[in-house]
């Protein structure tokens, strides 16, 4: 688990030096305004802003989805 959490990273932070980030963390529209028509959820749609601050709380990284230091010491990456 740790060597897949520390790749993530890496991956994550490579993005970072090219420019990705937080900006281009979206889901297709089609995800976001297309009213699914379903019984279990109804037209809910989840706030993306809300779940991405979750996300990257999970990840250890900052509100702008950039891993942070102790997250960065804790996988041994430097």
């Amino acid at each position: 688990m740790e060597t897949g959490e520390r790749i993530y990273n890496l991956k994550r932070l490579y993005n970072i030096k090219c420019g990705i980030g937080r900006k281009d963390d979206i889901l297709p529209e089609r995800f976001r305004k297309e009213p699914r028509h379903d019984t279990g959820t109804g037209e809910f749609l989840p706030d993306l802003e809300t779940q991405l601050e979750e996300y990257y709380q999970a990840r250890g990284w900052n509100k702008d989805g950039v891993p942070g230091k102790e997250t960065l010491q804790r996988l041994g990456i430097a």
